[in-house]
């Protein structure tokens, strides 16, 4: 079983396909290395790609420090995995709780990033959103350790955010319900409380956004309600940025229509590989409406 070990001492599971460029997918809090299938069977064929557990989801190891589980430490494990495998700089795919680590991997690591992707970013990030996200966060850290993984795996991939979903493949969907239920009871608990809970809001990092020079593509369900919002402001925040909003789509939409987002992710990378990936054009947003002030 393939692992590396963090600075810290934690081993974190990988698995690996294809050769080339190197393409890193990390995953949200619902899924695992599992969940990215449809891209590293589509993205293998000529990248090198490479999906991980996050710290906390078996067969990575699962930290019994709360003090282990922090936003800080999610960007420093992609960090390890792209220098404990040599990958030098990787284009980097993250989806909700990934996509926030890899948004802050630009931040604090830009010179490990060929390009990052952020899906599905934003839960909890809007101010008059943060008191009611952090509420739910901590009645679902209670009612997973009272009720164990599988009652709340049940629950929690019934979200209002993912019954598109559903309502479109059902058979995976079940698939991806049945692997969040074999998640660790505890590993996801403190994942919720130390790592989505305490992370700093997406609107309190704009300084660090607005200096961010990492090629950056922003994805969106438009049936996403809580990441929408975050989602304008990055693309109005990062100068280098673009911004996609998928129809039909919720939260888990590299699932929900694999197609679709590995033709996006796949256009993106090939401009930034190829040096036509360029910041935004200062007039453009000089403030005009109809034309340049």
């Amino acid at each position: 079983m393939p692992t590396l070990t963090t600075d810290d001492g934690v081993d974190l599971y990988y698995e690996e396909a294809g050769s080339g460029t190197p393409l890193l997918f990390v995953h949200e809090f619902a899924g695992d290395s599992r969940s990215w299938e449809p891209q590293m069977r589509f993205f293998a064929r000529r990248y090198r790609c490479v999906a991980y557990n996050a710290r906390g989801y078996p067969p990575s190891a699962v930290p019994t420090d709360p003090k282990a589980y922090s936003q800080d430490r999610a960007t420093d494990d992609i960090a390890a995995v792209i220098r404990g495998l040599g990958l030098g700089r990787a284009h980097v795919v993250g989806l909700s709780m990934g996509a926030f680590a890899a948004l802050h991997l630009g931040l604090r690591y830009p010179e490990l990033a060929l390009s990052l992707i952020a899906a599905g970013v934003g839960y909890g990030a809007p101010a008059d959103k943060r008191a009611q996200f952090q509420a739910e966060v901590d009645a679902s850290a209670a009612r997973l350790r009272a009720e164990g993984m599988e009652r709340f795996a049940t629950i929690y991939a019934h979200g209002p955010t993912r019954l598109i979903y559903e309502e479109k493949d059902p058979r995976g969907f079940r698939e991806f319900e049945a692997q969040m239920a074999e998640h660790s009871t505890e590993g996801s608990a403190l994942t919720l409380l130390g790592c989505q809970r305490e992370r700093p809001s997406l609107f309190d990092l704009e300084a660090g956004f607005r200096k961010m020079e990492v090629p950056t593509l922003v994805i969106a369900g438009d049936e996403d309600d809580p990441t929408l919002e975050a989602s304008i402001y990055l693309k109005r925040t990062i100068s280098t940025s673009a911004l996609l909003v998928m129809p039909k789509c919720g939260h888990t939409m590299n699932l929900e229509d694999p197609d679709a987002f590995n033709r996006a992710v796949l256009d993106f990378i090939t401009h930034v590989d190829a040096g036509t990936w360029r910041p935004r054009i200062p007039a453009s947003i000089s403030g005009g409406i109809i034309a340049q002030r």
